[in-house]
């Protein structure tokens, strides 16, 4: 009979924030994923703590930084992987009204660090900006796939992860100890993203779930090393590759990339880019949203040894490893959560 400390359903960007809690803090745990969720691999994994449609800063954008940039390092260390990588982010304007609301922004205390008083002129003849760009300060993009391949082959290579579907059906309480096959745990964190409408104990939380799709573009002659955010973000891979994205749909719920969503990401990106490309990728997820935009982060009602960690939204990248700690403080140390994370602000 083997024994650990949690049980973990799911390896998404909130499972290995968790799991990094769990291994800083020296407690045993295994894995569960059957690889049914891609919106974590499929994300833009862009942290940028400005919102670039209405200038405002992002929620908890300080502290979530604080927090996830270290967590990446820690983790680009001990696999021996490159997974983060610095880059500058400019937002293409559109009048020159919009010119004077980013610089009233940029006066605010919560946005003064991240947005550029000074102007980018473009030079590129590949991109349309007759009205300059503004730059974010402090973002950068995490290389999902890359991270998410190489983290479950670490835990495979440490016995900490078991590859297929979780059944919830088979947990079983006994005096304060959850039997699962020939497995005994004192907790269960389900990570599942939007999976978690399939388990039957936290299958009600208020998870809508907003598809987003993105096309990966070869563009030879557009020759640039930073982001730009106009209609659509661009966001450059090496290799004259690009990302360019995202879409949102709250009504399909299919991890199926579609002609639609294609159409309306290269009717945005010609708005502003002029030169010849051709798509090479296209792929698909369902984001783990909320109505109110905040993680679904707690323990369940009925069953104490059971746990959420969700909602993460549009936003992953940095606020993964916010609410593991949370999370994790909550569990081992008593911390209360707070109301604005707490799964049980919708009870």
């Amino acid at each position: 009979m083997k024994q650990v400390d949690y049980i973990i359903v799911g390896c998404g960007l909130a499972s290995i924030a968790f799991c990094e809690e769990l291994r800083a803090n020296n407690k045993t745990f295994l894995v569960f994923d059957n690889n049914s969720q891609k919106s974590s691999i499929v994300a833009a994994g862009l942290y940028n703590p400005v919102i670039l449609k209405r200038f405002s800063e992002v929620w908890k954008a300080k502290e979530q930084l604080a927090l996830s940039i270290p967590t990446y390092t820690r983790v680009e260390n001990e696999l021996n992987i490159k997974i983060d990588y610095k880059l500058r982010i400019l937002r293409r304007f559109t009048s020159i009204q919009e010119q004077n609301k980013w610089f009233t922004a940029s006066d605010k205390p919560g946005l003064e660090a991240y947005l550029s008083t000074e102007l980018v002129k473009n030079t590129n003849s590949a991109i349309d900006a007759p009205f300059a760009l503004g730059e974010v300060l402090h973002a950068g993009r995490i290389d999902t796939e890359t991270l998410i391949l190489n983290y479950k082959n670490f835990l495979k290579e440490n016995d900490c992860f078991e590859e297929g579907t979780f059944q919830h059906s088979k947990i079983q309480f006994e005096s304060g100890i959850i039997q699962y096959n020939n497995l005994q745990a004192k907790q269960i964190v389900f990570a599942e993203g939007f999976g978690v409408k399939q388990n039957p104990y936290f299958k009600a939380i208020p998870l809508t779930g907003s598809k987003g799709e993105i096309i990966t573009i070869k563009a030879p002659d557009l020759k640039i090393d930073y982001a730009v955010k106009s209609s659509v973000f661009v966001i450059p891979l090496g290799n004259d590759l690009y990302n360019v994205g995202a879409t949102y749909d709250n009504d399909d719920k299919t991890n199926q990339p579609t002609e639609k969503a294609k159409e309306e990401l290269l009717s945005k990106l010609k708005t502003f880019i002029n030169c010849e490309f051709q798509v090479v990728n296209h792929v698909a997820g369902i984001r783990p949203t909320v109505k109110d935009r905040r993680p679904l982060v707690g323990r369940h009602a009925e069953h104490k040894d059971l746990y959420v960690l969700n909602g993460l939204g549009t936003r992953g990248v940095m606020i993964a490893p916010y609410v593991a700690k949370k999370l994790y403080n909550f569990i081992e140390n008593n911390d209360v959560l707070d109301s604005e994370i707490d799964v049980n602000r919708f009870v």
